[in-house]
Formats: structure tokens, C-alpha cells, sequence
């Protein structure tokens, strides 16, 4: 899932650090506009389509299906499959609205955190005068579990100085997480006992701490033993992306920040660090909890590493001690959010 953003803490004063003589960003066309919604509502109906496959029994909508015996057969195996499992799982939606409400209140949190992610780096990147772009959504259809790869925002102008990328870096994590502590209580204050589990063939969701600190002061005595609900899905999918954006990597947000707080040899090397950090973990996710699950960050890190960092025009203006305080939450909200292995398959 690529970066997203929320709505903004801002930490510059209007117009701070913009060069002089320097011309704001210009405002987006009607165009932009209505191109940009098109994207965010048609991830609104992946998402939701996402989120009510996660509540409707498994059970009640697998296609029954006689195994291939020819090899046209199986060539339009996989097509028949996915067409009528689309299918079953509509007709049972309709003849349960509940799941429809379910699927609507998952993309309606799993979009406000987004939303509110990609929003405080838009607004960031206006206070200083930086061009870029609304945030652009990206849908997927089903049966990703999502029904989105998040969103992001496209810079399309130099970034005038340290305290700017500082700011518009850790703009959108930060403002991401204070729209997702409200879905994350929902989640627990709305938590059911889940069903008993069989022993075997079970996807596990290993909770972040954030869920952890929370469970308890909020009733939960056993968080394990919770049944997943929409609330749940979309605040556990967010925790996993902000953590994401936020290791040390090329030109993630926790990349931007450590670009920023101690320059670019360090960058460098944190995120050749991290990159083999994560590339450890898979042998033992997959030993421990029996999937590969940090295959896809090494795959995404890799890449991401490849690409160079932009420089400020001006890497010489300090931080300053408020900033550095910042720097420091934005790590706490990165140890609240970060689970080395996501899931457990038993």
C-alpha cells in the first residue's frame, strides 16, 4: 500500500522557509478536482466491497465447483471461480444488509485515515509554497483485501529547505494517527467475543501496540480473542501503513524525517539498515508464524532505495528544539504502529 496523508498539525508558519520571490503553488483546476474525486469515490466502492468480504462467512459463499478434468477447463477455472464468488458474495450482502453497512463503515475509516494522511501533507506542501499534486487514491478491485493501495501525492517542485521537508514529511503520518486513534476505540468499544477457531487453516491478525495499550481501558481483557469487525480492519490496515511510511527508507515519510534530522550519510545508511533488518525478518516470519509476511516491505524497500533522495535548496537551517520534539513523537507513533510480523497462519 503506497503513502497516504491526513489532515495536518502544522508545525511552519505560513509562508516560513518559501524562497524569496518565490511564487506559491498554484491551485488546483476544476479538472484536477473532478479527476482526483473520481479516484477517491471509486476507492470508496472497492474498499467497502473489501470490507464486507471480511465479515460474510466464507462458508456461505464458496462456489461449488467440480475440479478441471480437461485443460480448457482449467484455463477457465480461475475466471469462473472469481466471477461467481463475486457473485455469491453480493447476493448474500443483499439478503443481509448488515454486511453492507459493514463493508460502508470499513471504507469510510479506512478512507478518513488516508484521507486525513495525504491531507497533511497537501496542506504542509502548501505552507510552503511547494507545488503538488491532490491526493490521487489508488482502487483495486476485489478480492484484494483492501480494496485499495492507499494514496499519495506527487511533489512537483523543489523542497526549499530542511524544516520544510521535516515538516511536510512527518505532516501526513502524524496527522494520519490522530485520525485513527477515534477508529481505533471504535474498534475495541464495538468488540465481540469471537466464535471458537478451528485449529488449523486459521489467518491470524497480530495486533499493534497501539491496539495492546488500548484493549484494556477500553474493556478488552483478552484482545486475542476478539472478533475481527470493520472498525478493527480499517484502524489494523492503518497502523500497517503508517508504520510503513515511517521506516527510514529513500523518500517514505520516516525517510524524509531522518534526511532531515541528520542529514544525508545517515539517511543512507539507515535505510540500507532497515532494508536488512526487514530482509532478516522473512526467514523468521515464516519459521514463526508460518508466512513470509516482511517478503512484500523487502520487495518495496528494495525498490524504494533505488530511488535518490531529493536535497533541500537550503540543508543549512536548523530544526530547532521543537521540531527535534516532533522527531521524537513521530518515533513513539512509529513503535505504537509497527508489527514486525503481521500475521500468523496456524
Amino acid at each position: 500500500m503506497s503513502d497516504t496523508l491526513r489532515e495536518i498539525p502544522t508545525f511552519a508558519a505560513r509562508g516560513a522557509g518559501l524562497p524569496q520571490g518565490r511564487r506559491a503553488a498554484g491551485r488546483p483546476t476544476p479538472r484536477e478536482w473532478s479527476r482526483h474525486a473520481a479516484l477517491f469515490l471509486l476507492t470508496g466502492l472497492t474498499a467497502a466491497w473489501a470490507g464486507l468480504s471480511f465479515m460474510v462467512p466464507a462458508a456461505e459463499v464458496e462456489p461449488a465447483l467440480a475440479a478441471p478434468a480437461a485443460p480448457l477447463e482449467y484455463l477457465l477455472y480461475v475466471p469462473r471461480y472469481y466471477l461467481l464468488l463475486l457473485a455469491a458474495t453480493g447476493s448474500y450482502a443483499l439478503a443481509h444488509p448488515q454486511f453492507i453497512y459493514d463493508g460502508l463503515t470499513f471504507a469510510a475509516s479506512l478512507l478518513s485515515i488516508l484521507l486525513a494522511h495525504e491531507a497533511g501533507h497537501y496542506v504542509a506542501c502548501r505552507l510552503y509554497g511547494v507545488d503538488a499534486t491532490l491526493p490521487f487514491f489508488i482502487p483495486v478491485p476485489p478480492p484484494f483485501p483492501t480494496g485499495t493501495l492507499g494514496a499519495f501525492i506527487k511533489i512537483r517542485s523543489p523542497i526549499p529547505s530542511r524544516r520544510a521537508l521535516f515538516d511536510i514529511g512527518v505532516a501526513g503520518p502524524l496527522a494520519g494517527f490522530l485520525a485513527l486513534l477515534p477508529v481505533a476505540c471504535a474498534a475495541l468499544l464495538t468488540a465481540t467475543p469471537s466464535p471458537p477457531l478451528p485449529p488449523e487453516g486459521v489467518i491470524i491478525f497480530n495486533d499493534p501496540a497501539l491496539l495492546r495499550l488500548l484493549a484494556a481501558p477500553l474493556g478488552v481483557s483478552d484482545l486475542a480473542g476478539i472478533a475481527p469487525n470493520p472498525f478493527y480492519m480499517a484502524a489494523w490496515i492503518g497502523l500497517l501503513v503508517t508504520s510503513l511510511n515511517l521506516l527510514p527508507v529513500g523518500q517514505l515519510d520516516g525517510g524524509h524525517a531522518v534526511y532531515a534530522v541528520f542529514g544525508q550519510r545517515v539517511h543512507r545508511h539507515a535505510g540500507r539498515l532497515a532494508f536488512l533488518s526487514m530482509l532478516a525478518l522473512v526467514p523468521l516470519g515464516w519459521l514463526w508464524h508460518g508466512v513470509p509476511s516482511g517478503f512484500l516491505y523487502v520487495v518495496l524497500l528494495f525498490v524504494i532505495l533505488r530511488m535518490p533522495h531529493p536535497q533541500p535548496l537550503d540543508e543549512r537551517d536548523p530544526l530547532g528544539p521543537a521540531r527535534l520534539g516532533v522527531a521524537a513523537l513521530t518515533l513513539l507513533v512509529f513503535a505504537l504502529s509497527f508489527v514486525p510480523f503481521p500475521l500468523t497462519i496456524r
